[in-house]
């Protein structure tokens, strides 16, 4: 898949479409000299630069990639990671081998809970849809050990939860018609937040499922199942 016609992109842009960004931030890799454009170094921050042009990181050279964008419903039992040391099943089993756009999963959903993630080679949108500052909103539909007390989901509305990383806030919480059932909706990303929240209020969390990543649902995928999202689909996802 190559570009024939030329493209003028910003030279950071280009870096983190090509997957070498999720790793580093782009602007530092130029700032360190480490990025030659047609034999020369570039340092300047914000350089544009046209896709015909030969880029090279520490002297090979980088493909320009289309983005690919892979919505999953998250099955149980397989960890969200490329690659696992222990030989677990990783979501990147789930999906085809398109192993030449090195794709990765977007931000983190535990081994045992299920839904909506995003995988993409994107790394310039990785970056923003994992941001705290972009307010990426999550819905989860979560299921407890026991009924829920109205005390608890108030205390959770009114932000009286605090874990180590600070007050808990979220955006609802709500009942649902099995009264062990609560959906909630919030902006933070920390980890394994929601089972914290209720272990807080001495309930364990039986089944966790992401219903909704910054207004991506599951669209009718059966869980275990992908599909591809254009470009846009995700750019909506990031109101500024």
């Amino acid at each position: 898949m190559h570009h024939n016609n030329k493209i003028k992109i910003r030279l950071n842009h280009y870096l983190a479409h090509a997957g070498i960004s999720s790793r580093r931030g782009a602007d530092k890799l130029i700032q360190s000299g480490a990025i030659e454009v047609n034999g020369k170094p570039v340092l300047k921050l914000g350089t544009i630069i046209s896709t015909n042009d030969i880029v090279k990181f520490n002297g090979s050279k980088i493909r320009y990639k289309n983005k690919i964008y892979i919505l999953l419903n998250k099955p149980k039992g397989f960890i969200t990671t490329t690659r696992d040391q222990f030989n677990r099943k990783t979501v990147m089993n789930l999906i085809p081998s398109i192993s030449e756009y090195r794709v990765f999963p977007v931000g983190r959903l535990d081994r045992s809970t299920t839904g909506v993630l995003l995988i993409t080679n994107d790394g310039y949108m990785a970056e923003k849809l994992t941001h705290p500052k972009y307010h990426i909103k999550k819905i989860y539909h979560v299921s407890l050990n026991k009924e829920i007390r109205n005390e608890d989901l108030d205390r959770i509305r009114q932000g009286k939860i605090y874990l180590k990383e600070g007050k808990v806030k979220v955006i609802f919480v709500n009942k649902k018609n099995a009264r062990n059932q609560v959906e909630i909706g919030l902006y933070i990303g920390w980890n394994r937040v929601i089972k914290r929240i209720f272990k807080k209020l001495n309930y364990q969390v039986v089944r966790l499922d992401r219903i909704n990543f910054g207004g991506l649902s599951k669209r009718n995928i059966k869980i275990g199942n992908w599909c591809f999202l254009s470009k846009k689909e995700i750019e909506n996802i990031i109101k500024y």
